[in-house]
């Protein structure tokens, strides 16, 4: 899941320089959602890694 969210940030990037509005929101908007997805994993796998050690 990544490998897509790095893709979408390069599509808006991308897209976002042509001028292409409504594909850059999209692009950005998906990257967006995917960036806070993998945050909300970090944390779960963070708080899981400090019960399993005690």
């Amino acid at each position: 899941m990544l490998y897509w969210t790095l893709v979408f940030l390069v599509v808006a990037i991308i897209a976002g320089a042509l001028g292409f509005g409504g594909i850059a929101g999209a692009s950005a908007g998906i990257a967006k959602i995917l960036f806070f997805i993998f945050l909300a994993f970090l944390i779960i796998s963070l708080v899981v890694g400090l019960f399993r050690r005690v």
